[in-house]
């Protein structure tokens, strides 16, 4: 248990802290009376458990801890946190002046989930059939990160001068884009193995 690993566990959870504090905010809104000390409660929590997935990183690169847990717990951790963000603020509004700019379409959410879950079980039987997975990060996968985080700090800290629908979209775009470029790479992967076991 190195210490980026330690870092990675408390950031996992973080999350459910995360989680129950944006709950709570959203049924204040719903009652009339914000409790803004929870929203910057949550704010806080999402941006300490971000902010220790560079610091695992690094002290993992720096002291050369790097180990086959943190392969597995860093990405779980990751994605935890993001997804949390994503699905909670979906069904939890963050605005007493506007739904439209406290909380995300529905769609967004399943649009996530299911590249998500499609790269997964991708990978999964690209495993079993291949019996190796490359999975060569994307840039388009990185800008829907990106985005998706920065859809997340749109409702949070309620900005308004982009509607949050357009970043949403955006988000939605690139998520999409990423997910059918690792599609067809799988496909790729699988095609190639095929030829060389005829060859």
């Amino acid at each position: 248990m190195t210490t980026p690993n330690k870092i990675t566990l408390v950031r996992i959870l973080m999350i459910p802290a995360f989680v129950l504090m944006a709950l709570y905010y959203g049924e204040s809104i719903a009652r009339g009376e914000p409790l803004e000390w929870q929203r910057y409660t949550a704010i806080v929590i999402f941006l300490v458990a971000a902010a220790s997935d560079g610091l695992d990183g690094y002290i993992a690169r720096r002291y050369n801890q790097k180990s086959a847990l943190g392969v597995i717990l860093d990405p779980i951790a990751d994605k935890g946190l993001l997804l949390s963000g994503i699905i909670t603020l979906s069904i939890s509004n963050w605005s007493d002046i506007d739904p439209k700019y406290g909380q995300f379409p529905v769609w967004f959410p399943v649009l996530v989930i299911s590249r998500d879950a499609v790269i997964l079980i991708g990978s999964a039987v690209l495993h079993l059939l291949n019996g190796k997975v490359r999975v060569r990060p994307a840039w388009t996968g990185k800008v829907a990160t990106f985005l998706q985080m920065t859809a997340i700090a749109w409702v949070m800290l309620q900005l308004r001068f982009i509607p949050l629908l357009y970043v949403v979209v955006a988000a939605g775009f690139f998520t999409l884009v990423s997910g059918i470029i690792y599609v067809m790479d799988g496909f790729r992967q699988l095609g190639a193995h095929g030829q060389s076991n005829r060859g």
